[in-house]
């Protein structure tokens, strides 16, 4: 991108700035809502970044070095960058000279807000399980009773350590399927699907709908916008603070890799509690076995 010294296009800079895109940020010049140092805004004219941008008199924070995008990922779209297949990817849907990568990936299957940028410092910490952002879901399943959302809420041993919801609601039970909300904060692959298969919870259809206080809103299936301004606020606010830590002063990344490396240690002995065998009275499948 252009060095923040020169001259840019005044409709790239309010794209850049995520007002609107180039198209609409256009259409609002033509209107008259954009002013540069107190004067009405001239379609085409360019102008510096350290310029007074106004849109409808409210001023505009230019970054010319980073840029936020929302997407609404279908079914059947990758979250890479390319595919040696030549299969759909996220970037086919975005229409932007700058390299973006995603926030956290969604696999083929699941649709719903992903989050892309090439704020490094910023994706690496929404992406890391120790800051706990929140990430919800909506789940479409087989009718479940009181009991699997139970399940559900308390958790469940996947084979990565175990995982258990920040939250869990039935939002509502129509015939034989039920719509559940559900939020995350460690963002492991596939980690709502295995959960439920963990919890013999039959999911038909996951959608991401809110990363980080940032919702998906209205946006349709297969477009994408900038970010606002406050909603990159929103996202740094999540991860302000560093990482959380438990009373031990461990975060939580550092609790799950020492609770993953003792469970192998464990399996390396023989036996989920180091003892040898897999049955009978001195195995560990008895009343202190793993939970599931």
């Amino acid at each position: 991108m252009s060095e923040t010294h020169e001259p840019q296009r005044l409709q790239k800079l309010l794209a850049a700035a995520g007002i609107a895109s180039r198209r609409a940020s256009e259409d609002l010049i033509r209107e008259g809502r954009v002013s540069v140092d107190g004067r009405p805004a001239e379609l085409g004219e360019k102008v510096l970044p350290t310029a007074d941008i106004r849109v409808d008199g409210e001023r505009v924070a230019v970054d010319t070095g980073h840029v936020y995008v929302m997407l609404n990922k279908p079914q059947g779209v990758l979250t890479t960058a390319d595919d040696p297949e030549g299969r759909p990817t996220v970037l086919d849907l975005i229409n932007l000279d700058q390299r973006l990568f995603p926030v956290g990936r969604l696999d083929m299957d699941t649709e719903g807000l992903l989050l892309l940028t090439n704020d490094g410092d910023l994706a690496h910490q929404l992406m890391h399980p120790s800051y706990e952002v929140p990430r919800t879901y909506l789940v479409l399943a087989n009718a479940v009773r009181k009991l699997a959302i139970q399940r559900l809420r308390d958790g469940a041993e996947l084979e990565d350590g175990f995982a258990k919801p920040q939250s869990v609601r039935l939002v509502e039970q129509t015939g034989q399927e039920s719509l559940i909300e559900v939020i995350m904060t460690e963002g492991r692959k596939r980690e709502v699907r295995r959960l439920f298969q963990a919890c013999d919870v039959n999911l038909l259809r996951l959608a991401r709908v809110a990363y980080g206080g940032v919702d998906l809103g209205e946006l349709r299936q297969g477009k994408w916008r900038f970010l606002t301004p406050h909603e990159v606020g929103t996202l740094k606010s999540a991860v302000q603070g560093g990482p959380k830590r438990k009373k031990d002063g461990r975060t939580k990344g550092q609790v799950r890799a020492s609770t993953t490396a003792s469970r192998e240690e464990r399996r390396r002995r023989g036996g989920p509690h180091g003892h040898g065998g897999s049955g009978g009275k001195g195995g560990g499948q008895g009343k202190g076995g793993s939970r599931r």
